[in-house]
């Protein structure tokens, strides 16, 4: 037989695995275009979410920026003793004095029906007559002599300054008339009003005034409930779900038990208000609108959260650690709280983390138990009344004045800043503490 007749023969049957190869092959395509569509969608995802929170955060950013600049105007004040009664010093009107002095830096009188200096009063914060009454209380002596106050220029100003008042809009449209911006450019020009950073915002509480207003007393209220949430929560979900998952048997209740526990951290936040409003405020009588009820209630919200993971981070423990901990003599507690417990405490403390910063966010609950009310200052104490941070942006994003809207915007970035400290601060305990088997 001669090689073409051998390779004539042979041919036909090399030909044989070449369909079930393309199969083969067409499978794999399939199976990487599959994987291609999957990661394609994952990045499509990702792109879609970072959109959105770049979007969001750079609105809350345009929109807040604005209110850590302030403007102050500086002007020498002659406390006429003529003018000034000691015996009711509160009942003089300090906001026309300095309004006075304004006037005079400005060279212009005002008129028998005292519309100018009302125009004037517009522009100057009521912050500089305040102070002028505490200096006077301090030191009578001060009445006679001429003192320079600093404080902020009214809201309205404070926005005509920064743009957001235009002066090619309407006259009839803005709060302040062509009179009132000619003198904030003059008052500018002349170096009476200076721009600064706006350290008030951190320093004062809320007020009527938005020039006044600062997010001081909403911080403090604000840590002293989250105080209260992690002295209660965390210890007790800790030990509520150390004994779930070491030490409770296994049988139908403790079933109904993990069952009731995990759809209770689904439960819609007011319905913990109504609880708190419920049990605390109308049966236990704790202050309403104090650091100590919103804590109990956030408390009582937060509680599922940290058994879940703490229960999580106490599987996640090996088995083998148990069983070498028990024969070596070691008791189920020692065992448990000795070796178990410290193993797991990364995602412990992770878990308590998250979930207290997640409280630190709720607004609705803390609506239920009379935290929006109106606080002007800081609070004194666990039962004094006070406001919180996500309060404080409901209160001042629902104010009829424009100028709250920026601060709300800033009160927004200041509460995102403690959210993400917290949040930071849960991933470098999980880092650094963090045991892998």
């Amino acid at each position: 037989m001669t090689d073409a007749a051998i390779n004539a023969g042979a041919a036909p049957r090399e030909q044989g695995p070449r369909p079930q190869l393309s199969a083969a092959e067409a499978r794999l395509k399939k199976r990487y275009r599959s994987e291609m569509w999957f990661k394609a969608q994952g990045i499509a995802a990702i792109v879609v979410a970072m959109i959105f929170l770049v979007v969001l955060v750079g609105r809350i950013v345009a929109q807040g920026y604005t209110t850590f600049e302030t403007h102050s105007i500086s002007v020498p004040v002659y406390l006429n003793p003529d003018r000034i009664d000691r015996s009711a010093l509160d009942g003089v009107n300090y906001d026309y004095i300095v309004a006075e002095a304004v006037m005079k830096k400005l060279n212009v009188q005002d008129d028998d029906l005292g519309t100018t200096s009302g125009k004037v009063m517009d522009l100057v914060s009521r912050d500089l007559g305040f102070q002028l009454l505490n200096q006077i209380k301090a030191d009578p002596s001060v009445i006679g002599k001429t003192i320079e106050v600093t404080g902020p220029v009214k809201a309205d100003a404070d926005l005509y300054y920064k743009g957001e008042i235009k002066r090619s809009t309407a006259e009839e449209d803005r709060k302040l008339d062509n009179q009132q911006l000619a003198w904030l450019d003059q008052l500018e020009k002349d170096g009476t009003v200076k721009g600064g950073f706006n350290f008030g915002f951190f320093t004062k509480s809320d007020s009527t005034e938005p020039e006044q207003a600062g997010v001081l007393g909403a911080v403090v209220g604000s840590a002293l409930m989250l105080i209260i949430t992690a002295l209660i929560a965390v210890p007790v979900g800790v030990l509520a779900a150390v004994y779930l998952e070491e030490f409770a048997p296994k049988n139908r209740w403790t079933d109904v038990i993990e069952v009731n526990i995990n759809n209770l951290a689904a439960v819609p936040s007011i319905v913990y208000g109504l609880l708190g409003l419920a049990l605390f405020i109308n049966w236990l009588h704790v202050p309403r609108s104090s650091p100590l009820v919103g804590g109990l209630v956030l408390a009582l919200m937060a509680l599922p959260t940290v058994i879940i993971a703490t229960r999580s981070a106490l599987k996640a423990v090996p088995p083998s650690i148990r069983e070498a901990a028990l024969g070596v003599g070691a008791s189920k507690a020692q065992t448990v709280f000795h070796h178990v417990l410290p193993l797991a405490m990364p995602g412990v403390m992770t878990g308590a983390i998250l979930s207290l910063a997640h409280a630190l966010g709720e607004t609705a609950p803390l609506l239920m138990i009379g935290m929006v009310s109106f606080v002007p200052g800081v609070p004194e104490g666990f039962t004094g009344a006070s406001t919180v941070l996500p309060v404080q942006v409901f209160i001042w994003e629902n104010a009829s004045e424009r100028a709250f809207h920026e601060r709300t915007a800033a009160a927004i970035l200041v509460l995102l800043i403690f959210m993400i400290v917290m949040n930071a601060a849960a991933v470098i305990l999980r880092r650094r503490f963090e045991r892998r088997w």
